[in-house]
């Protein structure tokens, strides 16, 4: 899959791209299958909501179930960033973010770029977002919400939040976010929140200012979402757990496009169990461990 140079000018004036049903729901329900057992388990890699035993977020799926390590080497949602950035790309970060019926719990205003400098030392914001529906998103259910263009602000102020939900965010200002929301349109385009059936999926760029409210429908809003990173940005420490912030910069490796309904041989390493390895961290930059090593 290779963007068209309209797409590319839509990214560039947008921070965004959005494509409805590009997955089958064939193809779509091989992952929807495969969530209830992750969810499940009871490892540091599930993050729950608040006061409640929903998933807010599983970590590194790739790295313990089979269609999901996959869906890590499908080019559609690989090579569009490849495209974009020039160079082959490793996986920083595999999540699904369970919006559940009734318990999902907000996402307040950032950039995703803010954490990644912040926590992981990643140089510069050539890293992005491909995320996928796995279940329909309509108004109700806690879409996602974007301020059109706002990644051409750079990175902006941010402070870390460790006590409005189970996950420690960092967060942007009322104020900028007024500002940039009226900037981008005001009532007519300030925000804009991409909606449509399960297997569609959206790109964008990890200084797009972005959050969810809560899910208080009866309907639960599961999506998928592949953090790449280009190989030569690759994160500088290791402050956070490799199951979240992953140390394994090789280049993804596609697999066909028909990888979610053809079962080529993938590795998963974790399958069995979370390492102890993957739980060490160090708020030292890497170059300073490995002189120290």
């Amino acid at each position: 899959m290779q963007l068209t140079p309209e797409q590319r000018q839509q990214f560039d004036r947008d921070g965004y791209l959005f494509f409805p049903s590009l997955f089958s729901p064939d193809e779509i329900r091989v992952l929807q299958d495969a969530v209830p057992a992750l969810y499940e388990r009871r490892e540091v890699y599930n993050v729950r909501e608040k006061g409640s035993d929903a998933v807010r977020i599983n970590f590194a799926a790739h790295l313990v179930s089979e269609p999901f390590a996959r869906l890590a080497r499908h080019p559609r949602m690989v090579r569009p960033v490849m495209d974009l950035f020039g160079e082959p790309v490793y996986m920083h970060q595999f999540k699904i973010n369970g919006k559940m019926a009734f318990e999902g719990d907000v996402w307040q205003w950032h950039q995703d770029y803010g954490t990644w400098l912040n926590d992981d030392l990643m140089p510069t914001e050539r890293a992005m977002n491909v995320a996928i529906f796995l279940d329909d998103v309509n108004a109700f259910n806690g879409p996602l919400m974007f301020i059109p263009g706002s990644h051409r602000k750079g990175v902006v102020e941010a402070n870390h939040d460790l006590t409005t939900t189970s996950y420690p965010l960092w967060t942007v200002s009322n104020e900028l976010i007024a500002q940039l929301v009226e900037r981008a349109g005001g009532k007519d385009g300030g925000i804009v929140s991409p909606q449509g059936p399960a297997g569609s999926m959206i790109l964008f760029h990890s200084c797009l200012l972005h959050a969810s409210s809560s899910n208080l429908s009866p309907w639960n809003r599961v999506s998928v979402y592949l953090s790449l990173c280009a190989v030569s940005n690759h994160i500088r420490r290791f402050k956070r757990p490799e199951y979240i912030a992953h140390r394994d910069f090789r280049p993804i490796e596609c697999l066909p496009d028909d990888c979610l309904q053809v079962a080529y041989p993938v590795e998963v390493p974790w399958k069995a169990g979370l390492p102890a390895s993957a739980l060490v961290t160090s708020s030292d930059p890497i170059d300073a461990v490995r002189r120290a090593a």
